[in-house]
C-alpha cells in the first residue's frame, strides 16, 4: 500500500506560498524616485539641524527646559492613566508582534515573504541607526539633568533621538510602505503619523523625553522608511535565498525517506528504457533474502524430493494394491 508523506505545519505555509510564486501584479515595490530622494535630503538635513541645536545650546535647549518645568504630567494628571496605555503604542516589543502578525496573514494571502522581510530590515536598521545615535550623544533625560539649562551631552545617557518616536514612527509606517493601494497608502500614512505625533507627545508629558528628542526621533525614523526602497533588491535576494533553501531541504528529506533504512545513500543510475522489461520499485521488499532478484522467467524448477503429505499408517502409495482385510463378524 503507497501511503503519502504527511506535512507539517511549515510544509503546508510553504505549499501555500507555493500556489503563486509570482508577486501579484496589482503590488508595486516603491523605488527611489526624485521625490523620495528630495524627502530624503530633506529629513537627513532637518535631522542634522537638531543634533546642531542642541550641541549648540540654542532656544532649542531653553525650550525644552521650559516644558520640563512645565511639568504638564501635573498640569493635566486626569489623562495620565490613558497616556500610560497609549505610549506602548511606541514600545518595540507589543507593536512589533502585533504588526508582525498582520503581514505574516498579508504573507500568507498574497503569497510572497517580502511583508515579514520589509518589517525585519526597517527594524534592523532602526536598531542600529538610533541606537548608535543614543550612546554615541549620551544625552540625559529630564529626569536625571544635572544642570539647568545645559544640553546634558556625552553624559552616559540614551534617550537622544528618542526610540519611542522613531519605532512608532516605523513600525506603523511600515504599514504604508507595504499598502496595496494608493488610497489605503494614504489613509495609513495618515494613521501612522497621528499614531507616532501621540508617541511622541506621550513621552514629553510623561517627562522622560525633552521635546528634541521627540523631534529627532521623528527625523530618525522617517529616513528610514524613505531609505527602504535602497534595500529592496536585497529583500529580493533573502526572499529567493530562503525559498531556494527550503527547496533544497525538502529534496534532502525526501531522499533520505525513500532510501531503505540503514543504507548508505547512492546515486542513482537511470536505467535504460525496455519495452519488454518491467521497471521495478528500487525498495526490495521485506521478506526477500539479500542478493540478485531474478524473474520468475529464469528461475529453475524446484522439485521436492518425496511427497509432501504427512505420513498415514492407513494410506499407500497410488498405484499398489492393498492387502486385503480380515472380515470380522460371525
Amino acid at each position: 500500500m503507497r501511503t503519502e508523506p504527511k506535512l507539517t505545519r511549515l510544509d503546508r505555509v510553504f505549499a501555500r506560498l507555493d500556489r503563486e510564486p509570482e508577486r501579484p501584479a496589482h503590488i508595486d515595490v516603491p523605488k527611489m524616485s526624485r521625490h523620495r530622494i528630495v524627502l530624503f535630503a530633506g529629513t537627513l538635513a532637518f535631522y542634522g539641524a537638531i543634533v546642531w541645536a542642541v550641541v549648540i545650546t540654542s532656544w532649542l535647549v531653553r525650550l525644552d527646559w521650559q516644558v520640563m518645568f512645565f511639568r504638564p504630567y501635573q498640569q493635566w494628571s486626569e489623562i495620565h492613566w490613558f497616556v500610560d496605555y497609549y505610549v506602548v503604542l511606541g514600545q518595540r516589543g507589543p507593536t512589533a508582534v502585533m504588526v508582525a502578525a498582520w503581514l505574516g496573514w498579508r504573507s500568507w494571502r498574497q503569497h510572497t515573504l517580502r511583508p515579514l522581510l520589509a518589517l525585519g530590515v526597517s527594524l534592523l536598521l532602526l536598531n542600529i541607526t538610533v541606537g548608535a545615535a543614543k550612546y554615541g550623544m549620551g544625552r540625559l533625560g529630564p529626569h536625571y539633568a544635572t544642570t539647568i539649562g545645559a544640553n546634558e551631552m556625552w553624559l552616559g545617557g540614551d534617550i537622544f533621538p528618542s526610540g519611542h518616536t522613531a519605532n512608532a514612527v516605523v513600525t506603523w509606517g511600515i504599514l504604508a510602505y507595504l499598502a496595496s493601494s494608493a488610497r489605503a497608502q494614504r489613509w495609513l500614512s495618515a494613521v501612522s503619523a497621528v499614531t507616532s505625533l501621540g508617541v511622541g507627545m506621550a513621552t514629553v508629558y510623561l517627562g522622560t523625553h525633552w521635546l528634541s528628542d521627540v523631534l529627532l526621533g521623528w527625523a530618525a525614523g522617517l529616513l528610514i522608511l524613505l531609505g527602504l526602497p535602497w534595500f529592496e533588491p536585497l529583500i529580493a535576494r533573502a526572499e529567493a535565498w530562503i525559498f531556494d533553501l527550503r527547496d533544497r531541504l525538502l529534496v534532502r528529506r525526501r531522499g533520505t525517506s525513500a532510501a531503505p533504512a540503514g543504507a548508505p545513500p547512492a546515486s542513482v543510475t537511470p536505467l535504460p528504457e525496455r519495452e519488454d522489461v518491467a521497471v521495478r520499485s528500487p525498495r526490495a521488499p521485506a521478506y526477500l533474502a539479500p542478493g540478485p532478484h531474478t524473474t520468475r522467467s529464469e528461475r529453475a524448477p524446484v522439485t521436492p524430493a518425496g511427497s509432501r503429505r504427512p505420513p498415514h499408517p492407513e494410506r499407500h502409495p497410488r498405484g499398489s494394491t492393498p492387502s486385503s482385510r480380515p472380515l470380522t463378524g460371525g
